[in-house]
């Protein structure tokens, strides 16, 4: 294989390749060192709608769930249930998947931990729909694990996010219904609060001392679940730690907790928090050990004597008066720091870098048909790639001050060989595969679509180890890549794809893939490991860095056009400064402070 230019360089095109065999100078990435300062840092987009101007959010708002007398699906034990939250709003013809809860195993009263943060809107009709399934576990064929696909419907609940933020009282309990012949599917519980601005991340370790068993022929094997109060005297779980097990007895502690201070107490220092203790049963019917109550600022007190937790089992106080506890937790660690935002970095110096891959294969239909993805009208009615990068484009610009963009497609036979190629630059050029701005794109894209044919397969790959061997030469800390793959979602290299996500999990990258028109986009879910890591071969990724969002989502009814370009930019770019700011932390970068990892 010849080394040139092209292997260093940003999605270099296979028919580049073709050159001579004499070793040259890398091609940089344009203008990579040039920093941002703060006078200099651009501003956050302002949205702007298509069809009509976009809501801007009246506010930030956390949603948590649990349910109460859920239906018992199975035989043997009890339903092992999740709840599918979708959402839409009033210019939207139908609900879209908005995330799922943790599956819980054996409990028909489950409270669940993974909770939503939605932009909530004064002026938006926001419809929620909430779906409870009973998750069969994993079957294990082999090495492989799959799921049983016979999960059963356990109820649901539609409501619109006003109504539940217009409740008084914080936590909103609904009925649930929808499964034939039962009347009471059980209920739901819905608190939303609104997000306070608040940085503190809290690293903590508790103990356990002398805890007492809840049966005595068996051993404990105990857990946490740290509770939070509500203005109306409910309590909303925010976290639960890993079940100790055999290890009990040699090892007291569980594994440190961190959490965001805004997820413990929302900011509040002095806002209740209640500690439980549980004695795990395998058959989910977990025993309650006993509780207490701290705050955030007596925990931050440090080890000592008022942090040191009697843990009272209420129950069996009222039966005996001679019950003191049922053993004690106390705090062995805690330590409180600022959280480093993506701001921080940007400010400090830190570039975003963009590039673009096009999926121009043959299941986009004929550009020349109507109802092709690709189709060209000469009228000027944009089709839906054109949608994504113009939506998406104006969203990404003001993060990168150069405007300058390598854009590429891919699946296409291209001329003068007419082979297929899974990497070739829209402008023809492959030494400079830069577009200035995205109007430049769509050019070269438009003039791409009248030259080039569609075929395929659709190949992820080799657009993402390209982008990951740029990336991997810039480990400093100044500068972090994202590369945006817009396909109609049937991808056909999913192992080898799979396998560049967990190789370029460790550098300083995002992957965001748009999906356009109405297929199956499960495939693409399975990339975006938001709950499952992605692996391969027993691997794991270091971390996620892929977001799928399917356009058809913003899409108006009336469209082609993008009704709310404000909710486009949250959901594309949502994980985007997470997972920067995660990569920095893992590197031990600073704002500001960079250095090389070489």
């Amino acid at each position: 294989m010849c080394e040139t230019n092209a292997s260093l360089h940003p999605f270099s095109s296979p028919a580049a390749s073709q050159c001579s065999t004499s070793k040259s100078t890398p091609v940089h990435y344009p203008n990579l060192p040039v920093p941002y300062t703060t006078s200099t840092m651009p501003s956050a987009p302002m949205p702007v709608g298509g069809t009509g101007q976009a809501e801007m959010p009246t506010s930030q708002v956390e949603l948590s769930i649990a349910c109460r007398n859920l239906i018992n699906a199975d035989i043997l034990s009890r339903s092992d249930p999740q709840v599918i939250v979708y959402m839409k709003n009033d210019w939207q013809d139908r609900y879209f998947e908005l995330g799922r809860t943790e599956m819980i195993l054996d409990n028909l009263n489950p409270d669940f931990v993974k909770r939503f943060q939605l932009s909530y809107s004064f002026e938006c009709v926001q419809r929620l729909k909430f779906e409870v399934w009973d998750i069969d576990p994993k079957i294990k064929l082999g090495s492989i694990e799959i799921y049983d696909t016979n999960n059963d419907f356990l109820g649901h609940f539609e409501t619109t996010l006003a109504e539940i933020v217009a409740h008084q009282g914080r936590q909103f309990t609904a009925p649930l219904s929808g499964v034939k012949g039962r009347k009471n599917c059980g209920q739901i519980l819905l608190v939303v609060e609104e997000v306070a601005e608040c940085k503190q991340v809290i690293h903590m370790s508790f103990k356990a001392q002398g805890l007492k068993r809840t049966r005595f022929w068996s051993r404990l094997d105990p857990f946490l679940v740290f509770g939070r109060a509500n203005e109306d005297s409910t309590w909303t779980v925010v976290h639960k730690t890993e079940c100790l097990h055999k290890n009990f007895r040699n090892n007291k502690q569980w594994q440190p907790i961190v959490l965001r201070a805004r997820t413990l107490c929302n900011g509040d220092y002095d806002r209740a928090i209640r500690i439980e203790v549980y004695d795990d049963r395998f058959n989910g019917q977990h025993k309650l050990v006993g509780n207490c109550f701290t705050s955030l600022s007596r925990l931050v007190k440090g080890p000592g004597a008022e942090n040191c937790y009697d843990i009272i089992n209420r129950k069996r106080a009222q039966r005996s008066h001679s019950y003191r506890n049922s053993g004690r937790i106390v705090l062995s660690n805690v330590r409180v720091e600022e959280e480093l935002s993506f701001l921080d970095y940007i400010r400090g110096g830190t570039q975003l870098h963009f590039a673009v891959a096009i999926d121009l294969t043959a299941s986009n239909g004929d550009p020349r048909d109507p109802n092709s993805l690709h189709y060209f009208d000469f009228h000027g009615k944009p089709n839906c790639y054109e949608i994504a990068l113009r939506a998406v484009g104006d969203i990404i610009a003001v993060y990168n001050r150069n405007g300058v963009y390598p854009a590429y497609g891919f699946g296409a036979k291209i001329p003068p060989l007419n082979t297929v190629s899974h990497q070739f630059p829209i402008n023809g050029n492959a030494t400079q595969p830069y577009c200035s701005g995205i109007d430049e794109i769509l050019r070269h894209y438009r003039t791409t679509l009248s030259s080039v044919t569609l075929y395929g397969p659709t190949n992820f790959a080799p657009v993402i180890n390209n982008t990951a061997s740029i990336a991997r030469q810039y480990q400093t800390g100044h500068n972090y890549f994202v590369l945006l793959i817009i396909t109609d979602g049937i991808i056909s290299d999913m192992y080898a794809t799979k396998s560049a996500i967990v190789a370029a999990a460790s550098l300083p990258l995002s992957i965001i893939i748009i999906g356009v028109g109405n297929a199956d986009f499960e495939a693409m879910d399975e990339l975006d490991g938001d709950d499952v890591r992605v692996s391969v071969d027993g691997r794991y990724a270091e971390r996620d860095i892929v977001q799928f969002v399917p356009i058809n989502r913003f899409i108006a009814k009336n469209g082609p056009s993008i009704r709310s370009q404000a909710d486009l930019a949250r959901e594309v770019l949502y994980e985007i400064p997470e997972q920067l700011t995660g990569y920095m932390k893992s590197r031990g970068f600073k704002p500001g402070n960079a250095s090389s990892v070489g």
